[in-house]
């Protein structure tokens, strides 16, 4: 038999994340129920509603006995019509153990957002999005996530089914190996922003490898909204040609940021605010387990997607999301800007720029017809290893592109032998000659090329017909502190910049007295 029971309001406070309401019990022995096709289970079923201006985080906590061998939930919440331009109901959920909810995520078991209504956590298996392992006796929680409340308030319903019995062994988790084959110091194609059925994507891990594959990409990042389940779910997908990443999109309310290739099996809580200041600490903790900190699509219009914790902890920021739209424009500019910035602002050395963030580009793809591999970020990299590719993201050494298809050489040479590629420093005399170079090849019949400084797009040229071709500018490092390159295709809106079919990370052209180093 099913208990219902109701629970209207918040009825106590926890830390600064959220507030609890009252527990559900199951100690009792009266609780279990007689066997049924799926073995002896007792439900009991919370009904509430959740007011306006509700928390970003409410527990429901379960206390869970002992010889449960199951702990699943369903839920179900109320989406009235709500008037133009007033916010519907949205409701996330996840879910952590006895272990507790504090910041930092030791109790953490799993997350779905909104991508699921039901989910299950045993100690041999658990839902896409969950982590499997033993249900120990204790004060669970389930974590309702009020993503929008209509101004009526959010109605739900929680079903929690424990099943008792002895559980099955828990399985060692298989991560992929740090290194692939590859082809020694190359340029490595990756997009490090993809997701699976372990967050709210709908393609399996296989598929999403395969996909990658067929983008022709040597390396991916798992990258789960607020979760780390999918870590162990690529067994058999890797090989010498691709090499799997494993990280988190950290889902907060106030911004996204990938953790790139952070050791296997580490979770980065997402549970706070910009005004928390928190956001340091787990930036901090995405490094100590190896990673990078790049902000994702920082000014998307999504609810909660607008990046708002700055840029002092990152290491890199994502200008181009999927196909390329007005935010990525908006993206690029800002990124522009702060290049400007570094160069006027020179390093501890007193010469060449001060710190300056890379860019990168992913495809953030979902489900069809989401393109894996549309943008992706090309690496020069000394192997094919975790550690290889993370160094040249970090140091700038790449470039973006939307396909493949697209290849491209950049750089910069002056009188006396001196030169610098993509990231890359080029000291010479202030006034010395320096010729600039981009060699493009596989871009589409309508690109064109413009060069970008620190005083704005100084060359406009269009590529031949044929997509390939090279352009040469001259200049000298008093008239330009770094270039870059764009190949964008012809304008959909007359008057608007191109799609992006190409960006480059800068070449840095330093103004130095005496000649080129």
């Amino acid at each position: 038999m099913n208990s219902v029971v109701n629970r209207r309001g918040l009825l106590a406070a926890t830390a600064a994340t959220g507030l609890t309401l009252a527990t559900v019990s199951f100690a009792r022995a009266e609780d279990r129920s007689g066997p049924g096709p799926d073995g002896p289970h007792r439900t009991r079923t919370v009904r509430g509603t959740l007011p306006a201006g509700s928390p970003d985080y409410v527990y429901l906590p379960v206390e869970v006995p002992r010889g449960v061998a199951e702990f699943a939930v369903s839920y179900t919440y109320g989406k009235p019509p709500v008037p133009p331009g007033a916010q519907g109901n949205a409701l996330d959920i996840g879910l952590f153990d006895e272990r507790g909810t504090a910041l930092g995520g030791r109790g953490f078991r799993g997350w779905s957002g909104g991508a699921r209504t039901s989910f299950f956590v045993r100690a041999d298996a658990a839902t896409p999005g969950y982590l499997p392992g033993p249900v120990r006796p204790g004060t669970w929680h389930i974590a309702l996530a009020p993503y929008t409340v209509a101004p009526e308030g959010l109605p739900y319903e929680v079903a929690v089914t424990l099943r008792f019995g002895e559980p099955a062994p828990t399985p060692a988790p298989v991560y992929p190996p740090e290194r692939a084959k590859g082809r020694g110091r190359a340029w490595y194609r990756g997009d490090c922003h993809v997701h699976s059925i372990h967050s709210d994507g709908r393609r399996t891990p296989a598929e999403v490898a395969a996909a990658a594959r067929a983008a022709g990409l040597d390396f991916i990042n798992s990258s789960e909204h607020n979760t780390t389940s999918a870590h162990a779910a690529w067994e058999g997908l890797w090989d010498d040609d691709l090499l799997i990443l494993t990280g988190e999109e950290i889902t907060t309310r106030n911004g996204h940021v990938l953790a790139v290739g952070t050791d296997p099996g580490v979770f980065v809580d997402w549970r706070y605010r910009a005004r928390e200041n928190r956001f340091g600490r787990y930036a901090h903790q995405v490094r100590r387990a190896g990673g990078l900190v790049v902000p994702a699509h920082p000014h998307a219009t999504c609810i909660g997607c607008n990046w708002k914790f700055g840029l002092a902890d990152a290491d890199a920021v994502e200008v181009w999301n999927g196909p390329w739209t007005p935010d990525d424009e908006i993206a690029l500019a800002e990124w522009d800007n702060a290049l400007v910035a570094a160069v006027r602002n020179p390093g501890d050395g007193g010469d060449g720029p001060g710190r300056w963030l890379p860019a990168m580009g992913n495809s953030d793809a979902h489900r069809e017809p989401d393109r894996v591999g549309h943008p992706q970020t090309v690496v020069l990299a000394e192997s094919l290893s975790r550690r290889a590719i993370l160094a040249g993201i970090r140091a700038g050494r790449s470039y973006l592109a939307e396909s493949a298809a697209l290849t491209l050489s950049f750089g910069a040479t002056d009188g006396r032998g001196g030169h610098a590629g993509i990231g890359e420093r080029l000291r010479a005399a202030a006034d010395a000659p320096v010729t600039v170079r981009l060699e493009v090849s596989g871009a589409a019949a309508d690109c064109t090329v413009r060069l970008v400084t620190d005083q704005g797009v100084l060359l406009t040229t269009p590529l031949p017909a044929a997509g390939t071709g090279v352009v040469e500018w001259r200049t000298t490092p008093a008239h330009a502190a770094y270039v870059r390159a764009e190949v964008r295709h012809a304008p959909a809106v007359p008057g608007l910049p191109g799609a992006f079919a190409a960006l480059t990370n800068p070449v840095f052209l330093d103004a130095a007295a005496g000649t080129a180093g």
